[in-house]
């Protein structure tokens, strides 16, 4: 699958991430000299050890080990697959993930398609025909620049207003009827949005993926939503995730709200961090998308049954993406308000302080669980740690699971889960327990390992032709790293890192990466020179030495002879 996405661009991609600020976003960096530290997300310890480095545009972690680029801490810490880590990067420049014919159609025209309707509808809007429409935006409160931020819209009456405007020819309503837009019945295509607010839903990258349609003078449902398509999957997308991106640089933390129109009335009112679900409950990949960019997280739903249940839900939901770092409050509006009329109500300021006082999840479960048990008797609260017990089970970082199990042992007076040897690092594996026996760095090895932490070095040296005249084992790999520094026009260390990312001596170059992380920037220079002379002494040693061991036994080639003579002219040979 990765060799799908053409090199080029994923050297151009890594070259435009900034990596201390997708990491930052993550986890609190402390600038040090010329690299940022923090505590290693990757294994447990109190002094800072995990170092990223803005000019390599990698991190690297003292304790562990743990290393690599933008991608690898995506893979790693996201827990996304290599091709999902190089779509996230791409959405947060803005750029597309250009694919081959094996990927499957080209969904570039329903893009295009979902971008006109969306300018159809807009227009509509302030025309004569749309003035019903804004009066009712109008009477919600919401102005014009919010209108145009989240590009709301008017879909007017009529079957085919739509269809007759856009689908100017059969190609084009057969790909307005595969982007959910027309409706086939009984032979007949017919607008799927008709007289209707409509609110394009829009991806990170901007482009529009669906629309959601609202009623505003009577009539069901009162919300309508795209259906699933090739490029709109509703349990992959959140409503106002993209508006609030951009107008947030960052973002402290995300507000889970319901409907389509609590995102915006809390925009009108000044707060743009407010995300909804289209019309399904929170999933653990809609969180797991939400994480990537903030976190801390509020969940925020209508003060009804219903939306206390799907408040309860969420919680479930969330349990197994929880880790120490990421904090989710819940905050119960009163019965019959929803976000949108408790702003209007109280105001932005009151809403942003009950947030703050909104309790976090620990808080929010014990309490909900003590709700149904009576706590004053043994079998109340043996049944709140029976209920207790499967929610526990779904978090994977042991750290947050230990401290949430020992919150409640103390409502219930006694262990609740059998707690390992070791509470720390599981779901990261044993690298902080296991030391890894250390590198024998030869020549060779440390030629390499500079290069990788400095590749301006291959340019700086002169030819590398020596390379193929000589053989020992290892000289392979120099020749691989040497030529992948060379095929890139301007060279650095993560975009020469993920070229061996398939490779088998991968995991071998983060090592001798990792190692020479530890040399000061002041002798890497001399250093390097100095390994590079002992490497080719030893090369062609061990070269002389076949080819007089070969000399012996039989004839050699005129070419092994213009070698050999070659080698023994060279002075240093026996140094």
């Amino acid at each position: 699958m990765a060799r799908r996405i053409p090199q080029s661009f994923i050297d151009d991609l890594l070259a435009r991430t900034d990596l201390v600020a997708l990491i930052g976003e993550r986890i609190p960096l402390k600038k040090s000299g010329r690299n940022h530290m923090a505590c290693c997300p990757f294994h447990n310890e109190k002094t800072p050890s995990f170092s990223v480095s803005e000019d390599k545009q990698l991190y690297h972690c003292f304790g562990c080990g743990e290393s690599g680029n933008a991608i690898s801490f995506l893979m790693a810490y996201d827990r996304l697959d290599f091709v999902s880590a190089i779509e996230e990067l791409a959405a947060r420049i803005g750029v597309d993930v250009p694919r081959d014919a094996q990927d499957g159609p080209d969904l570039r025209p329903l893009y295009a398609l979902l971008h006109t309707c969306q300018k159809f509808y807009r227009e509509q809007l302030q025309s004569s025909e749309g003035q019903a429409a804004r009066d009712y935006l109008a009477q919600r409160g919401i102005g014009p620049q919010t209108m145009e931020r989240f590009a709301i819209g008017y879909a007017p009456a009529g079957w085919d207003r739509l269809a007759t405007k856009v689908g100017i020819d059969r190609e084009t309503r057969r790909q307005l009827q595969l982007a959910g837009m027309l409706v086939v019945r009984d032979g007949k295509t017919y607008d799927r949005f008709r007289q209707r607010v409509m609110f394009p839903i829009r991806n990170r990258r901007g482009q529009v993926v669906g629309f959601g349609g609202r009623v505003f003078n009577g009539g069901e449902p009162k919300y309508l939503n795209s259906p699933e398509t090739p490029i709109f999957h509703k349990g992959r997308e959140v409503y106002g995730l993209y508006e609030a991106l951009q107008a947030n640089r960052r973002l402290e933390r995300l507000i889970v709200v319901e409907g389509y129109m609590d995102v915006v009335a809390l925009a009108e009112s000044g707060i743009t961090n407010a995300v909804a679900t289209l019309g399904t409950a929170m999933s653990q990949e809609h969180f797991s998308l939400l994480f990537r960019h903030t976190n801390r997280i509020v969940i925020c739903f209508d003060g009804d049954s219903a939306g206390q249940k799907a408040a309860w839900r969420a919680l479930e939901t969330v349990l197994p993406e929880i880790r120490d770092g990421r904090e989710v409050r819940f905050l119960t509006l009163p019965a019959g308000e929803d976000p949108d009329s408790w702003v209007r109500t109280h105001g932005a300021e009151q809403f942003i302080d009950a947030i703050n006082k909104a309790p976090v999840l620990s808080e929010y479960l014990v309490g909900r669980l003590a709700q149904l048990c009576d706590l004053d008797t043994v079998d109340g609260r043996a049944r709140l740690a029976a209920l207790a017990r499967p929610m526990l089970e779904k978090i994977s970082d042991p750290v947050y699971k230990s401290l949430l199990a020992s919150q409640i042992e103390e409502v219930v007076g006694t262990a609740i889960i059998k707690r390992e040897r070791t509470t720390v690092d599981r779901r990261r594996g044993e690298k902080s327990r296991v030391r890894k026996k250390p590198l024998v760095m030869t020549p060779l090895r440390r030629v390499v390992a500079f290069l990788l932490v400095k590749p301006t070095l291959a340019a700086e040296c002169g030819d590398w032709g020596w390379l193929s005249e000589l053989s020992m084992p290892g000289l392979e790999v120099l020749h691989n790293v040497v030529e992948s520094i060379q095929s890139v026009k301007t060279p650095n260390t993560a975009v020469i890192l993920e070229r061996f990312r398939e490779a088998p001596e991968y995991q071998a170059l983060k090592r001798l990466l990792g190692w020479a992380e530890h040399v000061p920037e002041t002798i890497l220079d001399d250093e390097f020179y100095a390994a590079l002379k002992a490497l080719k002494a030893s090369a062609r040693t061990q070269k002389l030495d076949e080819l007089m061991a070969a000399a012996k036994e039989r004839s050699l080639t005129p070419e092994e002879k213009a070698l050999l003579k070659r080698l023994l002219s060279q002075p240093d040979v026996h140094k």
